[in-house]
């Protein structure tokens, strides 16, 4: 019995000592638990938001191209002649570059010649007889006004058809005229792609490329596309300037003369061009140019450092202190330059924003500014 009753006693005991183990170590998970649902409370520092006028430098490629060229092609078919001019030549407007043959052409004015000659024969014969009938039908009762008639209308007819005469010998003319082809402006032959007895035409194998290629050099053009985010701060009195591989040392400048006034539907940029002064013949058409252009501040706007503008998935954002808390404000980037960046949201100047503003510190956690 006593036995029994020992047995009673420490099954108990063991019990007992099990159920306090196990609240105790309850107790010890949930306030593990309790203690880390406690917010971490962040050390940031902060800066007042002010504005300030910012202004930036892009660089970007551009093309310089002739301020005016021309692929000169024949107008008629023929057969090269003689050519004054050579890929380099200087040229000034109306000279000679080259004289083509057709003989068929020679064949057909002659033809207009005398189909011209033989109707002005036959109007002034028509008219004459015109002239002599109204002449005698003054006296009463010698021409009938029937026949007077009809000689006017044989003398309008024969007119018309001497008019249509002429026009054929002009435009036949005209085409022979072509056989001589001349400069439309000053500048520099750079392509060649014809030779004495080459066939040409409008139309064929003589036409495949152009006989001459005529570039302006004296004046280029240098055109540049610029993208969308800078399109507002362009002005046509905007300088810039650029460096071409050729002469690494040397900067130019130039003042933009044009803006194209839409954005190119392909890359979403605008063109602008500006005119450059090649007298001294040193840029060549078809170079690339490393452009500069400065866009200068025309109003006062949030700047910022670019670390006090977080990027997360869902949004931009900048971190503002409100009653010690955080709090997020999402914000469109502007400009960015010098480590600096506009900044677009609702905020208001004098707010206090965390320099480096990053994920970790949540929307609505305590925050502890540190002191300089």
């Amino acid at each position: 019995m006593k036995s029994k009753a020992i047995k009673s006693i420490l099954t108990v005991a063991g019990l007992f000592s099990a159920t306090i183990l196990f609240n105790s170590c309850g107790h010890s998970e949930a306030k593990k638990e309790e203690k880390s649902t406690v917010p971490t409370v962040h050390s940031v520092e902060v800066f007042t938001l002010e504005k300030g006028m910012m202004s930036t430098t892009i660089q970007i490629p551009g093309e310089l191209i002739a301020k005016h060229s021309v692929d000169l092609y024949a107008k008629v078919n023929s057969f090269v002649q003689k050519m004054n001019v050579d890929v380099g030549t200087e040229v000034k407007e109306g000279q000679l570059l080259v004289t083509m043959e057709a003989p068929e052409l020679s064949s057909q004015l002659s033809a207009a010649a005398s189909r011209l000659q033989s109707q002005e024969a036959i109007y002034a014969a028509s008219k004459a007889l015109y002239d002599r009938l109204l002449q005698t039908s003054k006296t009463a009762g010698t021409i009938s006004p029937n026949e007077l008639d009809q000689a006017l209308a044989r003398k309008n007819a024969d007119f018309a058809q001497l008019d249509a005469a002429k026009s054929s010998y002009k435009e036949i003319a005209d085409n022979k005229n072509y056989l001589a082809i001349r400069a439309p402006f000053s500048g520099f032959i750079t392509a060649r792609n014809i030779s004495v007895g080459a066939y040409v035409g409008p139309s064929g194998k003589g036409s495949e490329f152009p006989m001459f290629t005529l570039q302006d050099q004296k004046k280029l053009r240098l055109i540049v596309l610029i993208p969308e985010a800078y399109t507002s701060y362009l002005g046509d009195k905007n300088e810039i300037t650029f460096t071409v591989k050729a002469f690494p040392s040397e900067v130019f400048k130039a003042k933009i003369n044009r803006l194209a006034g839409a954005l190119d539907t392909k890359f979403r940029s605008e063109r602008i061009e500006m005119d450059i002064d090649n007298s001294q013949k040193k840029l060549l058409p078809g170079m690339v140019a490393e452009v500069k252009i400065s866009f200068p501040a025309t109003e006062k706007t949030f700047v910022v450092p670019k670390a006090a503008v977080a990027n997360a998935p869902e949004k931009v954002f900048v971190v503002k202190i409100v009653n010690g808390k955080a709090e997020w404000i999402e914000v469109r980037k502007g400009r960015e330059a010098e480590g600096k960046v506009e900044i677009y949201g609702d905020l208001s100047e004098g707010d206090q924003l965390v320099k480096v503003a990053t994920e970790e510190i949540r929307e609505g956690v305590e925050v502890k500014i540190k002191k300089d």
